[in-house]
């Protein structure tokens, strides 16, 4: 094959050594913490642990989101291989999403950002409220 005609992705931006993201747009990794960064994605993930649920479920549970963003973050969270949509043959049709084996180890690790959240939650609201407090207009 021809240099730089390869279909593979290229992660040149990335500092190896360091275990580092670039800053630059195409940096893969920052894609990916982009995607899995995202409020609806964290929400998605967390909902999908140990079960399937359809998108009207989906939607149901997840406040706020509409169905376009809803549609849009499964399509991502598919493609990227973190979750996995089951189409069945009937009328209406039904489908299912549900964490791929890729997206539950995904999953530990929110699972952990979520309780660092909740154990913090009452020294941000107080360093909010301090914050707040000195950048009042007097």
């Amino acid at each position: 094959m021809e240099e730089g005609t390869s279909k593979e992705p290229s992660y040149s931006c990335c500092n190896e050594e360091a275990f580092q993201w670039d800053t630059r747009e195409d940096c893969e990794v920052r894609q990916i913490l982009d995607r899995i960064g995202d409020k609806w994605s964290l929400l998605v993930i967390a909902l999908l642990d140990n079960e399937s649920m359809r998108f009207t479920e989906l939607k149901k549970t997840i406040d706020g989101i509409s169905q376009r963003m809803l549609t849009v973050t499964l399509r991502q969270l598919e493609r990227d291989g973190l979750v996995s949509r089951t189409v069945y043959p009937v009328v209406p049709p039904r489908v299912d999403y549900e964490l791929t084996p890729l997206g539950v180890t995904l999953h530990a690790t929110i699972q952990s950002l979520v309780t660092w959240t909740e154990t913090h939650q009452s020294e941000i609201a107080a360093a909010r409220a301090r914050y707040d407090a000195s950048a009042a207009p007097v």
